[in-house]
């Protein structure tokens, strides 16, 4: 009996060793060292937010205030600086530029981009590189290099300027002309429609193909598909791009500033509101005039985008609300 005693407790396995409960302090302890360690991951992050973002713009919301030519110290005068921009034609000028800009450029790249979605969205061969060459202006489009190619292009005498004379059109270089030369930036823009061409491809892949199957069994023909389908369908995509590209289209400098020969010219054609926005500032040094011109930006592109918020509730469908 003892024998058999001591074999069950020889072959018994080892009772492995009870934890110490932690200590309430611990968890506390460990999570302080899990926080410290994400702060300093993101500590470049942080520091480059407040030196070169916050910083920046609370300095530029005090100048915006006073009469600052960056080489004397910043006299307080109060709204002066807002009240001469309102009463400056070349102000107003740019503001008419610019909104001529975005209410014919923004709607036209839109459009081209959704077009050649509508068509890579197919499968056809070569599909990969087609999608690859036409989302190449996008990476290229704002380099200044290319706007110097555009400029040589739409000059007198230039490839654009011959091939309208076969035609009749009797134009000259568009860069010269200062009825032609926004036109001109409108292109490059339009050329530039690589990127809202993919977030389009990607919208589409989404539609589920059983909605177009069903709509061509009750005889609906494309276009009739396109519209109570496809728009539908992909209208959170469509308003994510009408957003950005429209605040895109209002911070324009470089193709206006190159193209233009660094004039915003002829006779104002280009005086787009960052190209003002930069003659006041850096050109004339009146640094105080050029914050209050920036804010003044921000506050309309802000006003922009809460009355694109606003009526996304009328023609954006989300299948969270269809739900």
């Amino acid at each position: 009996m003892g024998t058999a005693v001591t074999t069950l407790v020889k072959d018994s396995p080892p009772q492995a060793p009870q934890k110490r409960p932690a200590a309430p302090g611990d968890a506390k302890r460990r999570g302080r060292r899990e926080n410290l360690a994400g702060y300093l991951f993101m500590s470049p992050w942080i520091a480059g937010f407040l030196l070169l973002t916050a910083g920046p713009m609370v300095a530029s919301l005090y100048f915006a205030f006073t009469d600052y030519n960056l080489f004397t110290a910043p006299k307080w005068i109060g709204f002066d600086n807002f009240t001469k921009m309102f009463e400056d034609p070349r102000w107003q000028k740019s503001v008419e530029v610019t909104a001529k800009y975005v209410v014919i450029g923004t709607p036209l790249k839109l459009l081209l981009a959704l077009g050649v979605a509508l068509l890579l969205a197919q499968s056809r061969r070569g599909q990969g590189f087609y999608r690859a060459a036409f989302y190449a202006p996008s990476l290229i489009g704002a380099s200044v290099s290319v706007g110097f190619v555009w400029r040589a292009l739409f000059s007198d005498d230039a490839i654009v300027d011959r091939t309208q004379s076969l035609f009749g059109m009797d134009v000259g270089g568009w860069v010269g002309n200062a009825d032609w030369i926004l036109y001109c930036l409108v292109a490059l823009t339009v050329w530039q429609f690589g990127a809202p061409m993919v977030i389009f491809l990607a919208g589409l892949k989404q539609v589920p193909r059983e909605l177009y199957e069903a709509a061509e069994v009750d005889g609906a023909g494309p276009l009739r598909r396109f519209w109570s389908i496809t728009l539908p369908m992909i209208s959170p995509v469509l308003f994510f791009n009408v957003l950005l590209e429209t605040i895109h289209s209002f911070q324009i400098f470089g193709s206006a500033y190159v193209v233009s020969n660094t004039s915003c010219g002829p006779a104002d054609a280009t005086l787009v509101y960052t190209c003002y926005l930069y003659q006041k500032g850096f050109k004339e040094a009146q640094m105080g005039f050029a914050s209050a011109m920036a804010w003044m930006l921000l506050l309309a592109v802000a006003l922009v985008t809460a009355v694109l918020f606003w009526s996304q509730k009328r023609w954006v469908h989300y299948e969270e609300a269809a739900r």
